[in-house]
């Protein structure tokens, strides 16, 4: 992010809290409560968000070299992502061009030859037929005309996209704005490392875990425990970029740089950038490195839902983690980071929306598929909630939900 934009964002969070004032969005919102229980909307979701939308796959980090992979089943096409040899990213339909069967089953890892576990058709990491067994017998083919199905793939700002229909454009000018893109390219996303990965099976509504993340108006409540001791609760700036937005969360140690130069601020000291990226994507950033969550329906259920949550650390603190002798692989029990004064976001953020925002969110869930009431309200202080799902609504041809001011 801009230092310009950072300081922005810093003295509106100090404002809010000298003023005791809160970000507006002009007045309060109803949201029908079908908008997460409806099957006929679901399918809707279903075909025009995840099989007929650019989707984040994953970062560089996830492929940090050539001749690394990794797999995906989570919108109704498998995913063979790979880096090919001129470190280019590359994506596929994980189908065999023989008889269809899922080629490589392993979620991720290194190799530059994919074969089919059914007969044995070998593909190069480019995609390319390299060989299949007793071309005599089978009859000769042309190998160029049995590649692993190719899809549109993007690769910029440390962010991997996928369009699931092979017919498909990523145009980040038209998903992004300039706005976003120039934001992007100051973080330096490219450089992250990724450390773990977790999946969070509940039962609710995939819009449902990404509401969780739109207002700090529940830290008091449902965190008085955990995130409340790290960051004012019901005060954020809030921006949006096209059908994606921003909403920056201000943290307790904002209080201390109200009397330094702002030329030693940093957004990740005092605030909490959270980046709501359409329609399913949540890049939470930290003076750590980033989480980012993807959340995707189960079952072809608007009643079931998984959080894929990564963890990617800076540079510098990957060399941190070496000095200190901490084993990437067992950071996720690992103290140690906590003790020492750097924050291990696995005991923390990771497990606080699990244990917390996603269970009382299934319980939002349940409540709304009893059909008790019509619709749930988004306050003045919710803006990225109104954003959002207007946003859901006008990608669906829907008419906005409208502001009612009191």
């Amino acid at each position: 992010m801009q230092k310009k934009e950072q300081v922005r964002l810093l003295k509106g969070l100090i404002s809010y809290l000298d003023s005791g004032e809160n970000v507006d969005a002009g007045g309060i919102m109803q949201n029908p409560s079908d908008t997460y229980t409806c099957e006929k909307r679901f399918s809707k979701e279903w075909n025009k968000f995840f099989r007929d939308y650019p989707q984040i796959v994953g970062m560089t980090g996830d492929l940090a070299e050539p001749g690394t992979f990794f797999t995906r089943e989570d919108f109704g096409i498998p995913i063979l992502a790979t880096r090919d040899e001129q470190g280019n990213f590359r994506a596929f339909a994980n189908v065999c061009a023989h008889r269809g069967v899922i080629v490589e089953n392993e979620k991720k890892g290194q190799k530059t030859k994919f074969s089919c576990p059914f007969h044995g058709w070998t593909y190069d990491n480019s995609g390319k037929l390299i060989g299949y067994p007793k071309p005599d017998h089978f009859g000769e083919i042309d190998k160029t005309c049995y590649g692993l199905k190719e899809l549109p793939s993007k690769e910029q700002y440390g962010l991997l996209w996928v369009h699931p229909n092979p017919k498909g454009e990523i145009d980040l000018n038209v998903l992004f704005g300039s706005q976003l893109m120039e934001e992007f390219e100051a973080w330096g996303f490219q450089d992250l490392v990724l450390t773990h990965e977790e999946d969070y099976i509940t039962e609710m509504n995939w819009k449902l875990a990404i509401d969780t993340f739109g207002e700090t108006y529940h830290f008091p409540t449902l965190h008085k425990n955990s995130l409340l001791n790290s960051f004012h609760g019901n005060v954020q700036m809030f921006d949006s970029f096209k059908r994606n937005a921003r909403l920056t969360l201000c943290k307790r140690e904002i209080d201390s740089m109200k009397t330094e130069p702002v030329d030693n601020w940093h957004i990740c000291r005092g605030a909490f950038p959270v980046y709501f990226l359409f329609p399913n994507t949540i890049l939470n950033v930290s003076d750590t490195g980033i989480i980012l969550v993807r959340e995707y329906p189960l079952d072809l259920s608007p009643h079931r839902s998984v959080s894929r949550v990564s963890f990617y650390f800076w540079p510098r603190v990957i060399e941190y983690l070496k000095e200190a002798n901490i084993v990437l692989d067992e950071m996720h029990k690992n103290e140690t980071m906590q003790a020492q004064g750097v924050e291990n976001p696995y005991l923390g953020f990771g497990a606080i929306i699990r244990d917390e925002d996603y269970v009382v969110a299934a319980a939002s869930h349940k409540g709304l598929r009893s059909g008790t009431i019509d619709h749930i309200t988004f306050g003045k202080n919710e803006p990225a909630l109104h954003h959002y799902h207007n946003a859901f609504r006008e990608a669906l041809d829907m008419e906005p939900l409208p502001l009612i001011k009191l």
